[in-house]
């Protein structure tokens, strides 16, 4: 079984480094490692002095610009760039957590299986509001999800995330593959489309990954408005889902830990946090009612803006005002 690696980076650091040697160490054995990286100054930078392609014989880089880049067409972009029957798509600050990433988040991909994500883990530096998010989407148990679980699960039938998501080519080929062009969101969107097709969506809870972050209200509202942007433009594949019903259990659960853990008084944080979030959303599912210059301001991807050409999903041209 040839399995490759794909990793999109930008202004990697020396992370990528450890990175490459932990997917070096792997019991199940990468293949290639393919690296879409933006902007090539920021990369030379950071290889200076090294003789990069002796060390890490088995990677590739490919670079492009930041005009360039897009979410799905990058990726789509290095899954062309591989020979391989597997896939495995990785972001450049998840760093496995041991040497049986690969081979965890690959064992069941067969049958009906299309794509398989794996376990997030909090970084040492993570905040309790993180951490309880992070236990809430990504749990101990592993699930096999389907078209037979939307009525129960909903909008979480087609969560994955391309954090850590592993692939399987006949299947990614038949159904055309990422997204081209988007702002956010390829993963639950190419999930969203396989499982709509017949196929099924493996979450490896023993397949783990260390990442998190600590973003402010402000990044949750940008990143939440192009959430929506996303929901929007693929109406296809969310239009007969509600993402809010998993966003109440989200709070009902942080409330309930907040509360078992003795910080009662992160609670209003959290409910802010919340309203950032929600409002952002919101927004950016209504963004075609917004001047351009609103959207720039809150979207976190303005890049994608400056590059859009083509008409919106009901057929007319985005508002430029």
């Amino acid at each position: 079984m040839k399995i490759d690696v794909i990793i999109p980076t930008y202004r990697p650091g020396e992370e990528l480094f450890d990175l490459l040697g932990s997917l070096a160490k792997q019991t199940v054995p990468v293949n290639r490692v393919i690296l879409m990286n933006t902007e090539k100054s920021y990369f030379e930078k950071l290889t200076e002095g090294k003789d990069f392609e002796k060390e890490y014989p088995f990677v590739s880089v490919f670079h492009l610009t930041k005009k360039e880049f897009d979410h799905g067409g990058t990726r789509h972009l290095g899954v062309q760039k591989s020979d391989a029957d597997y896939f495995v798509m990785l972001t450049q600050d998840a760093m496995p957590a041991d040497e049986f990433l690969i081979g965890r988040l690959t064992q069941h991909l067969s049958g009906q299986v299309a794509v398989a994500y794996g376990r997030q883990l909090p970084r040492r530096d993570c905040g309790v509001l993180e951490r309880i998010s992070r236990k809430f989407n990504y749990p101990e148990k592993s699930v096999t999800k389907g078209a037979e679980d939307i009525a129960r699960l909903g909008i979480k039938t087609f969560f994955c995330s391309n954090v850590c998501a592993a692939y399987r080519r006949d299947v990614y080929e038949l159904l055309g593959g990422f997204t081209r062009h988007t702002i956010f969101n390829e993963d639950m969107i190419y999930a969203g489309r396989a499982v709509q097709a017949g196929f099924q969506v493996q979450y490896e809870a023993d397949a783990m990954v260390v990442h998190s972050h600590n973003y402010s209200c402000m990044q949750q509202f940008h990143r939440n408005f192009d959430l929506g942007v996303s929901q929007a433009d693929h109406p296809e594949v969310f239009g007969a889902v509600r993402s809010e019903s998993e966003g109440k259990k989200l709070v009902k659960s942080t409330v309930k830990e907040l509360k078992d853990r003795g910080q009662a008084g992160k609670i209003p944080y959290f409910f802010l946090q919340c309203a950032f979030k929600y409002a952002g959303y919101r927004m950016g599912k209504g963004y075609r009612r917004l001047p351009k210059w609103l959207i720039l301001l809150a979207s976190d991807n303005k890049q994608y803006w400056k590059n859009i050409t083509k008409p919106t999903q009901k057929g007319h041209k985005m508002n430029t005002k």
